[in-house]
Order: C-alpha cells, then sequence, then structure tokens
C-alpha cells in the first residue's frame, strides 16, 4: 500500500490522490467494503461529494448505486462523502423516494456512504481541486493517482476504462486543463462586458477562438463574439451575414427565433445596435407566430412588437403588440396592455411631424 500522501495547494489529474479520513462511515455496501483511508494498489477508488439538501446529489443515487453493482467484483469502492452531522444524514436515509418506493437507505445501501463534519476530505479534494459545486467525483486509479474528475452522472465511461486500463489520463489532462483555461477566459469576458468595456472583450474571445480546437466550443465562442459586436454598436457586415445564417438554420422554428428576437430587443434595450436584424427577425417570425403554442404566443407577439418599434414600423409594432393584449390571460394582460399603451404616444408624435 502505497504511504498517506499530504494534499497539495491544488489537486488536478495525475496528482498523488491524498489519503482519506471519514468520520463516519454509514453505509458499507451490505458489509461488503471496509472503510479506508490508505488506497491499495490495484485498486479503483471513487470519491464522491454530496449533500442530503443538493438535488443533483440525491439524483446521482440510484446511479451510483447501478454503478457500484456493475463493478463490485472488479475491485471498485464508491466513497460518497457528505460534510453534515450524523444525526442529519440519517434522517434523510430514513425518507422514501417517492418514485422508487424505496428509503434512500435501501438505494444507496450498494455504496459506502459517509459524512465527514470536520470537512477534512473535502478540503483535500475539493478546495486543492477548486472545485465548486457538488455533486462531484474523483476517481481514484490503481496506483493512487486522479484519473478524472466531474460529475458523477457523466463517470460510466471513464471509470469503465480506468477499471480495464485503457484510459487516457494525459489526454483527459489536457483537455480538461482546456476547459478550465476557457472558463476562467469566459469570466474575464463577461466581467469586461458587464463593464462596458466591449470592444476589448471582443479581443478576448477572438485571441480565444484560435486557442480552442474543440468545434463546438469554437462555435459558442463564435456566438459569444457576434452578441459582443452588436452589444457594441459594430453592426459590421460580417456580423448580418453572421446571424443571416443562424436565421436560415432557424426557419420554421418559432421558439429559436422567439429567443433570438428576445436577445435582439435585449441588445438595443442595453445601448446595441442590431441594424437590420431587427426586420429580418420579424420577417422570419410574423409567418409562424401563430404555430407556437397557446400560452406562449402572447409573449411571441411582444417580442414581434418589440422588434417592429426597434424598426421604427410602428404601425406594426401595434398591430402586433394588441394581437399580445387580445390573447393573454388575465395576469398577463395589464403587463401587455402597458407597452401598448407606451407604443400609441409615439405614434400620435409620428403622426404630428408628419
Amino acid at each position: 500500500m502505497p504511504s498517506p500522501v499530504k494534499a497539495d495547494a491544488t489537486l488536478g489529474i495525475g496528482s498523488p490522490a491524498p489519503a482519506i479520513d471519514v468520520e463516519h462511515w454509514l453505509q458499507d455496501g451490505k458489509g461488503f467494503f471496509k472503510p479506508v483511508t490508505k488506497f491499495e494498489k490495484g485498486k479503483v477508488y471513487v470519491i464522491e461529494f454530496w449533500a442530503t439538501w443538493c438535488g443533483p446529489c440525491v439524483m446521482s443515487m440510484p446511479h451510483l448505486a447501478e454503478l457500484q453493482n456493475q463493478f463490485r467484483g472488479q475491485n471498485v469502492q464508491i466513497i460518497s462523502v457528505s460534510d453534515e452531522e450524523v444525526e442529519e444524514v440519517k434522517e434523510f436515509l430514513a425518507r422514501e423516494n417517492e418514485e422508487l418506493k424505496q428509503t434512500f437507505e435501501q438505494i444507496t445501501s450498494a455504496y459506502c456512504l459517509t459524512t465527514d463534519p470536520d470537512r477534512s476530505v473535502y478540503k483535500d479534494y475539493m478546495d486543492a481541486a477548486k472545485q465548486q459545486g457538488i455533486p462531484t467525483s474523483f476517481i481514484v486509479g490503481k496506483d493512487a493517482h486522479v484519473e478524472w474528475i466531474g460529475h458523477p452522472m457523466e463517470m460510466e465511461e471513464p471509470l469503465q476504462k480506468v477499471v480495464n486500463d485503457a484510459w487516457d489520463r494525459e489526454a483527459f489532462k489536457k483537455a480538461m486543463e482546456a476547459k478550465q483555461q476557457l472558463e476562467a477566459a469566459i469570466e474575464q469576458i463577461s466581467k469586461l462586458a458587464g463593464a462596458g468595456k466591449f470592444d476589448d472583450a471582443i479581443k478576448l474571445v477572438e485571441k480565444q477562438i484560435t486557442l480552442t480546437d474543440d468545434p463546438s466550443l469554437i462555435g459558442n465562442l463564435k456566438d459569444f463574439r457576434a452578441s459582443l459586436m452588436l452589444s457594441a454598436g459594430h453592426v459590421t457586415d460580417e456580423v448580418v451575414q453572421y446571424y443571416r445564417e443562424r436565421l436560415a438554420d432557424m426557419k420554421g422554428n418559432w421558439m429559436s427565433l422567439g429567443q433570438f428576437g428576445y436577445s435582439l430587443t435585449a441588445v438595443v434595450q442595453q445601448g446595441g445596435k442590431v441594424g437590420p436584424l431587427a426586420a429580418e427577425a420579424v420577417a422570419a417570425l410574423a409567418p409562424i407566430a401563430d404555430k407556437a403554442d397557446p400560452e406562449a404566443q402572447p409573449l411571441v407577439y411582444h417580442i414581434l412588437a418589440q422588434l417592429s418599434k426597434v424598426d421604427n414600423k410602428l404601425d406594426e409594432a401595434i398591430a402586433f403588440q394588441q394581437k399580445s393584449v387580445e390573447l393573454s390571460d388575465d395576469r398577463q394582460k395589464k403587463r401587455m396592455q402597458l407597452f401598448l399603451d407606451e407604443l400609441t404616444p409615439d405614434k400620435e408624435s409620428e403622426n404630428d411631424e408628419k
């Protein structure tokens, strides 16, 4: 057995896995498993962090039980760690899951469920790896090093590969570091945009696009860049063409077109410009507005009214908003009427100017 490892300031893929010092072991796989402090060579461990108040953690429990049963005879031990008091966890375990008609004690009985109120294990893993949300799982491989970090619902494939000695630790490490770098960049970009420094944010997005290999991530970054360009008032031919292609892709989809139209109105409300895109969004959405779900139609016509106002088509805006009011229920009607009332003085002012 390897000797206990003191947690580093940071914990990542390929790091030696810190020994664990869990205070209370409440489930042990019906006697199949023993409490663990040191990781045995040749065995695979999953250290999963959860809490009774965490909905996604609770939803992951049946999946963890399935995985433990699947790998039970293959030297795999799943250890779930809460930081709550023992009585709090025991009260939770006694409750029944209405859907499965079993108590949570029964649901989790296949694997090791523990609680560690002094949070020593949490600090050595979650804090050291800079993981902020639960549930989070760490796969500790046969050489007592961290192989994978992620959501337990996404763990089956990497766990299978680790067990079968087919896991590419270095490839995953590279991918995870790239993802973390991207997340840090997105946070910085969002802060710049929130401060109104759109041009700086655009430059940072463009730099990030050149550093990213994943096609889907590049697509998301290009969407982000185009939105920032509009927010900055840069309605270039390139940006307009980009959104025209998006509109073509959304043809006939009232929900996607409605969301796109709403995003355009938000840009304008925040001081940006959308150029000809307001009119083109109306042209794409208006013919299929009546195909939207009945409860969504008032909002769809309201979006069309807002876009028409942006495009200085007040007659169209009023007609769309009247339709919105007409279709609204009592709860919505007052709000929709307020916007219709806002449009009428604009129309009167336009007539006076003529």
